[in-house]
C-alpha cells in the first residue's frame, strides 16, 4: 500500500509558522505567570525566539500525528 497525500516533512513546514506562533504566545504567558513569583516578564524578542525553538519539535510531532491520521483514514477507505 502506498501513501497518498503530503509527507510528514511537508506538513511540518506548512504548519511551522502556526506552531512557532503558538509556542511564542505560550512562552509569553508562562513568563507572566512566572512574574507572579517574582520572575522577569519575557520580551517580545525572547518570546519569539523561544517560540521558534520550541515550535520546531512541537510542529514536527503534530505533523507526524496528522500523517498518522491520514494513514488510518486511507486504510479505512481501502477496506
Amino acid at each position: 500500500m502506498s501513501r497518498t497525500g503530503w509527507p510528514t516533512a511537508k506538513i511540518a513546514v506548512a504548519l511551522y509558522p502556526f506552531g512557532a506562533g503558538a509556542a511564542a504566545v505560550n512562552v509569553f504567558f508562562a513568563s507572566l505567570i512566572w512574574s507572579w513569583l517574582g520572575g522577569p516578564i519575557a520580551s517580545t524578542a525572547w518570546s519569539l525566539g523561544l517560540g521558534c525553538l520550541i515550535g520546531a519539535p512541537a510542529t514536527w510531532y503534530f505533523a507526524r500525528h496528522i500523517r498518522h491520521l491520514m494513514d488510518v483514514s486511507d486504510a479505512r477507505d481501502a477496506s
